[in-house]
């Protein structure tokens, strides 16, 4: 039997994917902690594993490198991938935001011309095009608070769960607009191919969630 494999999006959300897969009795076959290895595997349930980067999973599993990816919903709204959404997981939840000085509240009331930082730049220009606006967007990739601390951005469009590093730096929350949370993606072929298996991994999981909601 050909083995399934997931895309895990390094971090936490792999820990608390790989909890929930103990739970439906999936393990690796080694620890991947401290390891050099870069796939993984449980032989018994013919399942593999291997770690990317958030943004790298939807284009694995888009792709067919593989069958099942788990991300969070901000990265599958910013990479667009053809993808099939099958699971709400529940965990990593967090907000996205426009965030800035309490003086950047009067930007988000007006069409002039003013400068946003995102690592989301999609998501922000999809944002501000439903407001009828059309800021510069800049694109960046470490730590987009500082982006109007020192000018470089007016606001800044990014993903808040609690909120400390914008209020030890001054800034605030102006308008949280969409709840993020982790999701399971299927590529299409692979749903095809395999449904009976996905659609049973599926229902497993969902269950697994259930009972770890009721013991939380």
């Amino acid at each position: 039997m050909r083995d399934l494999t997931f895309a895990l999006t390094k971090g936490r959300l792999a820990d608390q994917t790989l909890a929930l897969l103990a739970g439906c009795g999936i393990r690796c076959e080694d620890s991947w902690e401290d390891s050099r290895k870069l796939v993984f595997t449980d032989p018994k349930h013919h399942v593999r594993f291997f770690m990317a980067k958030a943004a790298d999973v939807p284009t694995y599993v888009e792709q067919g490198a593989a069958d099942i990816g788990i991300v969070g919903k901000d990265v599958l709204l910013e990479e667009q991938k053809d993808l099939y959404e099958v699971l709400d997981l529940g965990f990593g939840k967090c907000r996205m935001a426009v965030a800035g000085f309490p003086e950047g509240e009067a930007l988000l009331r007006q069409r002039g011309d003013f400068r946003v930082g995102s690592k989301y730049p999609e998501i922000a220009r999809r944002y501000f095009l439903d407001r009828h606006q059309q800021p510069q967007i800049l694109k960046l990739n470490g730590s987009v608070e500082l982006a109007p601390i020192v000018g470089l951005a007016d606001v800044i469009v990014d993903i808040v769960e609690t909120g400390s590093t914008l209020k030890a730096n001054g800034l605030v929350v102006l308008d949280a607009f969409l709840e993020i949370s982790a999701r399971m993606v299927v590529n299409k072929a692979s749903m095809k191919l395999h449904a009976e298996r996905i659609n049973e991994l599926i229902r497993r999981m969902s269950e697994a969630l259930t009972r770890m909601e009721d013991e939380g």
